[in-house]
């Protein structure tokens, strides 16, 4: 085996491409490390209990759908310091819920009982969230009704610094593969609701308000939510 200096002046001596490759590959980290995955961490969400009310036999299936796994997901990186911002923030929506109050989607309460879930007519109907001001967005977690293990049909997520969403809108999410709901055809899977949530990635996108579809589930036409959890930083 050569030296060390010696295998310096050997590399140094190599010619032509060979060279460089062989000294991009010495620099270069490997996926996964790195500046800037060294300032993220993984995303903690505080999970509710499980539904007790058991798995149905008869569960969708679907290429648009995701396989329902009892396997928690990979680690979702986030960059550090990031915060629930849409803890205890005004929420507003298409329709006037019959159960429950619309504050509590960002009350951080998403235990799998009636008196956590908030209760809108059929139909696709959206709720919005009013962060309060503009912040670097990363992460959004969506509970709409694990009381039942189901697919809610329609989910879109839109982000937008405009309340009426007329005019800077933003699509996170969207598996309306028909476009039902009218906010144009999604490629996004269909999912099963679990005490997990949804993590939907917003890729560090600035905007004051989120606004989230549905269009009713397989458990009921209802449109039913728990919880919307964003996680952001303020923008500089």
């Amino acid at each position: 085996m050569k030296p060390y200096s010696q295998s310096i002046r050997w590399t140094a001596a190599m010619r032509g491409s060979s060279a460089a490759l062989l000294l991009a590959f010495l620099v270069t980290p490997a996926p996964g490390f790195g500046a800037d995955t060294a300032e993220k961490e993984p995303l903690v969400l505080q999970l509710p209990a499980p539904t007790l009310k058991g798995t149905p036999e008869d569960l969708p299936k679907g290429p648009n759908i995701e396989p329902l796994s009892d396997k928690a997901p990979p680690p979702f990186l986030v960059p550090k310091g990031v915060k629930n911002v849409a803890l205890g923030k005004p929420v507003t929506s298409s329709v006037r819920p019959f159960t429950g109050e619309l504050s509590q989607i960002t009350d951080g309460q998403k235990e799998p009982q009636d008196s956590d879930t908030v209760e809108m007519k059929r139909g696709t109907q959206w709720v919005q969230v009013d962060l309060g001001a503009p912040y670097a967005l990363y992460a959004i977690v969506l509970w709409h009704d694990h009381r039942y293990v189901q697919v809610v049909h329609d989910v879109i997520v839109q982000v937008s610094d405009d309340p009426t969403f007329k005019t800077g809108v933003q699509t996170l999410f969207n598996n309306d593969s028909d476009n039902s709901s009218g906010q144009g055809v999604g490629t996004d899977r269909e999912y099963f609701e679990t005490n997990r949530g949804k993590i939907m990635d917003a890729k560090g996108v600035q905007a004051r308000y989120v606004r989230a579809y549905s269009r009713g589930g397989t458990s009921g036409a209802l449109n039913c939510w728990e919880e919307i959890e964003v996680y952001g930083l303020p923008t500089k």
